[in-house]
């Protein structure tokens, strides 16, 4: 690190030029790069997947496209078994199967008397417009075309019997009326970045508080210039835009605070110019890599699981932090150096040793060790007990738009006694040779489901195939609507393929997740090995990983009670309880937060070896090391979580969701972990913390610690029942006998 410094140092002109270029570049790409960004989500090669891509291409519409639900009420005194009515009803939807090129069903077309509501007067169809096919299959945002609620409800109101009411439904006009438009991605980071300037500003007291957000402004517009580039080579999914900059807000701020802290605690020793800057890049340099490392690490998860659009957001997410450290290694320095003590002015906060409310907080948290260890642990251990009810699928009908005309369709067809899983239809692809009629009566028999359509004509049988619609009873992100998924693939006969969304969760979830305890144990031990390393432990590297996993546990059991029981998304967006976590969440925060959260252990342990290094007792160490990463861990928490709030502004509710459960994360994390169990277990376990033995030291290339092999020559002497006072005895290396301490 101290020679990256001073290479940094001797091409001030060249570094500056080069991160000027990329800004410059990246400013262009960031006008591009959402035109080429995709919104696919199915797991390619799964049985869903390529039965909804065969669907679409033959049929052009259906599949994971859910259809439009025109409710149609008809006024007292009529039914639909009406000759009457059934004339006009069959005009309406022909009228509406040609103007809006759509394939349409209805209670006119099949006599199907599950097509009517238990009071004779409400019936209602399915209507799949041709334009939208695709949009869920890896097209861009912009495949999903018009919205035609508005238009195939006045088609149908002109050809039935004066009175009748129409409302048109369907899950994705109720979830585009559960909020806002939102703002954009440029208005969040704005928000976030306003945020983080009131956070730093009370941290520096100084027009220091610019410097992380100019790191942070210039390392999100160079990733999207490299996102722009990958775009060019695969598909990137639209969620990336979100990662790139709301996380590179927050990651980057992190990253160029720890390194201007430490800057000015060396100006603060009497050191000045290059020399301060190459004396914090020695120790907050290192700090700054591993957390990057880590970063990249957790995302791992997502890279090598079998679905292309967790892949896409990994590159944004290995991206971000890379391009984050490198900028705080290579373009930070020469800012401290040129006009960073310019900069440092007016000085309001002149604080530059340990803070003494985390000082103080600290001793306290040492004495009561034990009960820290224990409440900590029992709060995060309930936590994710809650995880393991959790329902991976869509959100409940229930749960998204409160008024307007799609929750106005979602009511009449309550009213009239219609189950709402038909806004979630299976369609089953029927190979030739296969009899559609008696497909359609073996499933019409399955228990949960409630209706079955097959009609003839070109609409539903081309190319020696034809196309069944099952409609269940429990939506599909239920229980009882994966049931009843499952229960069709089973009945269906061999070359039929059964799509829809529910199908394609169910597919996603048996991916991703049923190799995950493999991957967490690769993922753990690459963390482990990159901790022990740059800590020079065995037991703080196992307890970060263990402490990790346990915490994300616990984020993963807050997000069920936020979202899946609704208690605090009712209050918080008008949403309530959702009933299900979209299949994706649990992967992406999982792959996110465990790098987010290693950074602030890094930050911590790193300036507790340190500490100890340099006065060989464990107490010193904690005191010291919260004391100085306290109030910088707090401050770095606070903004990336402005940055997830900004995020949960999206209108969409998975995206909701998951920025929620970051930003919970990132409070679990700075305030349970690092700010309780942290202190506490180190200080607990006393010299066991600092123990390398030599053949462990020899495979990561590093010195051995702890007994005879400590590189100090003194080590702090212990007595077992008894806290060690602050400066305790310490005895001469020789006096110790070669052996792992006790």
């Amino acid at each position: 690190m101290q020679r990256l410094a001073g290479f940094v140092l001797r091409h001030k002109l060249l570094i500056t030029l080069l991160w000027l270029a990329a800004t410059c570049a990246g400013t262009f790409a960031v006008t591009q790069v959402t035109d080429r960004l995709k919104e696919n989500f199915a797991p390619p090669g799964s049985a869903a997947a390529d039965a909804n891509a065969a669907i679409a291409r033959v049929y052009g519409s259906g599949g994971e496209d859910k259809p439009l639900i025109p409710v149609i009420t008809l006024p007292a005194g009529q039914g639909v078994d009406s000759p009457q009515v059934t004339a006009a009803l069959r005009k309406a939807f022909d009228t509406a199967r040609e103007r809006l090129d759509a394939r349409v069903v209805s209670y006119a077309d099949t006599g199907d008397p599950r097509l009517v509501g238990t009071d004779g007067r409400t019936t209602f169809g399915l209507v799949f417009p041709h334009e939208r096919a695709g949009a869920g299959g890896g097209g861009g945002e912009d495949d999903e075309g018009p919205d035609l609620s508005g238009p195939l409800g006045q088609v149908l109101r002109s050809a039935l019997p004066a009175g009748a009411a129409v409302h048109v439904t369907s899950l994705d006009g109720l979830e585009e009326g559960a909020g806002s438009e939102g703002p954009s991605v440029l208005v969040e980071t704005v928000i976030g970045g306003v945020g983080a300037l009131v956070v730093l500003a009370f941290v520096f007291g100084s027009f220091l508080a610019l410097v992380p957000l100019a790191i942070a402004v210039v390392s999100i517009l160079t990733s999207f210039l490299a996102v722009y580039g990958i775009t060019g080579v695969t598909d990137v999914n639209f969620m990336v835009q979100f990662v790139v900059a709301l996380i590179g807000l927050g990651v980057a701020v992190d990253y160029s605070l720890l390194v201007v802290t430490r800057w000015r605690e060396e100006r603060a020793r009497g050191h000045e110019g290059d020399e301060a800057v190459r004396r914090a890049m020695a120790t907050a340099g290192h700090a700054v890599l591993f957390s990057a490392a880590a970063v990249a690490i957790g995302l791992i998860a997502m890279l090598v699981m079998p679905v292309e659009f967790l892949r896409s957001v990994a590159y944004g997410g290995m991206i971000i932090p890379t391009v984050s450290a490198l900028a705080t290694l290579t373009l930070l320095p020469v800012v401290l150096a040129t006009v960073g003590p310019w900069l440092d002015r007016p000085r309001l906060r002149k604080e530059t040793g340990p803070s003494r409310a985390w000082t103080a907080w600290t001793r306290l948290v040492i004495r009561f060790r034990w009960v820290a260890v224990l409440v900590a642990t029992a709060a995060l251990a309930s936590l994710a007990y809650v995880a393991l009810g959790m329902n991976l699928g869509e959100a409940h009908s229930g749960a998204m738009a409160k008024s307007g005309p799609a929750h106005a369709g979602l009511t009449a067809l309550r009213h009239g006694g219609v189950p709402s899983g038909v806004l979630t239809p299976v369609d089953v692809l029927v190979p030739g040779g296969t009899d559609p009629a008696r497909v359609a009566a073996e499933l019409r028999a399955l228990p949960g489901v409630h209706s079955v359509v097959a009609p003839v004509g070109d609409d539903w049988r081309r190319g020696g195939s034809a196309l069944v619609t099952v409609l269940p009873v429990g939506e599909g992100g239920t229980g009882a609507g994966k049931d009843t998924v499952k229960a069709i693939r089973d009945a269906v006969p061999a070359g039929a393929r059964v799509g829809g969304e529910t199908a394609a969760d169910l597919d996603f979830t048996d991916k991703v997740y049923g190799a995950f305890p493999i991957m967490l144990a690769v993922i753990g031990l690459l963390t482990f090995v990159l901790l022990a390393r740059a800590f020079r432990s065995l037991l703080l590297p196992l307890k970060a990983v263990l402490l990790n996993l346990l915490s994300l546990a616990a984020v993963l059991g807050s997000t069920v009670l936020v979202w899946q029981q609704g208690h605090g998304s009712e209050q918080l967006w008008g949403i309530s309880a959702t009933g299900s976590i979209a299949v994706f969440v649990p992967a992406m925060v999982f792959a996110f937060l465990y790098g987010l959260s290693m950074d602030y252990e890094v930050f911590i342990l790193a300036r507790m070896r340190e500490e100890y290094d340099r006065t060989g007792s464990t107490e010193t160490a904690v005191v010291e090391g919260i004391g100085r990463t306290g109030r910088l861990v707090t401050s770095a928490a606070l903004i990336l979580f402005l940055a997830f709030a900004s995020l949960a502004a999206a209108p969409m509710i998975e995206v909701k969701i998951f920025a929620t459960g970051l930003g919970l994360g990132i409070l679990l994390d700075a305030t349970i972990i690092r700010a309780l169990l942290v202190p506490a277990m180190v200080s607990l376990f006393g010299r066991w913390n600092w123990w390398l033995p030599p053949w462990a030291a020899r495979l990561l290339r590093v010195a051995p610690s702890g007994g005879r092999h400590d590189r100090l020559g003194l080590v702090e002497a212990e007595v077992e029942g008894e806290r060690a006072e602050h400066g305790a005895h310490r005895v001469p290396l020789d006096a110790l006998p070669e052996r792992p301490p006790r």
